[in-house]
């Protein structure tokens, strides 16, 4: 299951380049650039759910095309602490951080800063528990709004960049495979 699309905020108006609006006066105003917000629900329990994300995350990670190195990358590892680092680990031992987690909340959830992005930005995790064996897995991916317009339309692993839609539909890329990984394991 997917979180419902949020409209834009009321009166908010986009210009060809997805962050920018013209007052009456002729100034040019940058719109907020809205977080990242999707979800999934799986049939396990909170524990479990938050255990496969945190401890099998090589397993289940689409490196292809969400990572640095792709074909290269052996494993995703995340540290479990607060201050702890995500990276990908390559075959031929290179190691690349993806971020570092700033909370660590077990198994609520965890947030970290995420690095793959020009300018840092946040990404949260909530598991949320709905049953015994029912949880929502939520992502919420914030911070836009340290990125320059450039950048906010710059391809990265999918064309077209967040003004695009590109995290949006790649988030929901990785909780797909998420969701399968709980549901195999």
């Amino acid at each position: 299951m997917r979180a419902p699309d949020r409209p834009p905020a009321p009166g908010a108006t986009r210009e060809a380049s997805g962050s920018s609006a013209s007052s009456s006066s002729g100034a040019v105003h940058r719109i907020p650039t809205p977080p990242v917000r999707r979800a999934t629900t799986v049939r396990a329990g909170r524990d479990r759910t938050f255990d496969v994300f945190v401890r099998e995350l090589g397993a289940w990670w689409p490196v292809t095309p969400f990572s640095r190195g792709e074909g290269r990358v052996r494993d995703v590892r995340l540290e479990r602490r607060a201050g702890g680092l995500v990276t990908e680990h390559w075959d031929d031992g290179t190691v690349h951080a993806w971020g570092e987690l700033l909370a660590w909340d077990p198994p609520r959830g965890f947030t970290m800063a995420w690095r793959l992005t020009p300018e840092p930005t946040e990404v949260e995790l909530r598991f949320l528990e709905l049953g015994p064996s029912l949880t929502r897995v939520e992502v919420e991916h914030r911070g836009w709004e340290r990125l320059s317009d450039e950048q906010l339309g710059a391809a990265c692993a999918l064309p077209e960049g967040y003004a695009g839609g590109s995290f949006d539909r790649g988030w929901g890329i990785v909780l797909d495979a998420f969701a399968r990984r709980v549901g195999a394991a």
